[in-house]
């Protein structure tokens, strides 16, 4: 079998390639991402590999099953950038990794809480100049403070133990309860969290579930932290409230409109994207490009995981993670 892997990076490479010769699945490895006058890349392929950026749309699903294309291989869990139903309509099956390394997302996340709160990235910018002056490095104890998550699936629950750990309470909002926590409404976690984290999918009802509204309930001085899909925060409204200074601080891995800057170097160009040109330029706001579930562990298991989707579907016509 033959895949055109599209927006390969060169961390993909060593364990695709690996897994790909073990389970005699041949790939081939494009640095574009995919879209409609990408597609054509997939020639002569049985199936495409993409990732978060890359969107899977109605023009570039008639052009893969144009070419006889039979299937899209998601290398992450997030599937809100394929239009699912009409894949099907066309019968081109779609499958995807739900759970590759929830501990990679979930440190992540606690990374970057400790980063803004202890202020290290800043203190380390400022001794590299020998500059050994403290003031404004102040941050607070965890220890005590109240922690709302939002979503408790696999990397929910592995922050949640995390927090734990550091002696924080839980607040839970969730759909469906899966753990012993304290579930919640979500305008009681909002007035009760020191900190917001997410870790949910991105779908219609959860679309800028931290919104202006949101914001205005929330905690005087609330944190958020933001390792899922970028889509769950109205941008805007974030500023405006990082501004007001009842947002107190921003984690950010993803970000709505991250699909033209995520994952390229940008250095050489002038930012255009006035909303995240002005996240990026606050102190209090640290933002990561994607790279929550980069770890070892994380791509070692996402290269089988996806090797073993593209084996099951093509033995059998089906697997555990068709869409």
């Amino acid at each position: 079998m033959t895949f055109a892997f599209f927006d390969a990076k060169p961390y993909d490479k060593p364990e695709f390639m690996q897994q790909g010769l073990e389970k005699g699945i041949v790939f081939r490895f494009f640095e574009t991402k995919i879209f409609e006058d990408t597609a054509s890349l997939a020639k002569g392929c049985d199936g495409v590999c993409v990732f978060v950026n890359d969107k899977v749309d109605k023009a570039v699903i008639d052009k893969l099953c144009a070419l006889g294309v039979k299937a899209v291989a998601l290398r992450c869990a997030g599937y809100n950038n394929v239009d699912i139903y009409y894949a099907k309509k066309k019968k081109l099956a779609v499958f995807n990794v739900p759970a590759y390394s929830p501990y990679a997302v979930a440190e992540h996340a606690m990374a970057m809480l400790l980063t803004l709160n202890r202020k290290t990235h800043r203190a380390y910018l400022r001794t590299r100049d020998h500059n050994f002056n403290i003031n404004g490095l102040t941050g607070f104890d965890l220890y005590g403070k109240t922690v709302g998550i939002i979503g408790t699936g696999r990397i929910g629950k592995a922050f949640a133990q995390i927090c734990q750990g550091f002696g924080m309470q839980i607040l839970a909002f969730d759909k469906i309860k899966s753990g012993d926590y304290n579930y919640v409404d979500l305008d009681k976690l909002f007035a009760k969290s020191d900190v917001i984290s997410l870790h949910c999918p991105l779908t219609p009802e959860t679309r800028h579930i931290i919104n202006q509204k949101a914001i205005e309930k929330a905690k005087e001085g609330v944190g958020i932290i933001n390792t899922s899909r970028g889509g769950l925060i109205d941008a805007k409204a974030l500023v405006k409230g990082l501004k007001s200074k009842k947002v107190s601080f921003a984690a950010l891995d993803v970000y709505e409109e991250e699909g033209e800057f995520f994952y390229e170097d940008k250095s050489a160009d002038i930012m255009d994207d006035d909303t995240l040109a002005r996240l990026i330029s606050m102190p209090n706001v640290l933002v990561t490009s994607h790279q929550a579930f980069l770890t070892n562990e994380a791509l070692k298991s996402i290269a089988q995981t996806t090797c073993e989707n593209v084996l099951d579907y093509f033995k059998s016509g089906n697997c555990k993670n068709l869409l």
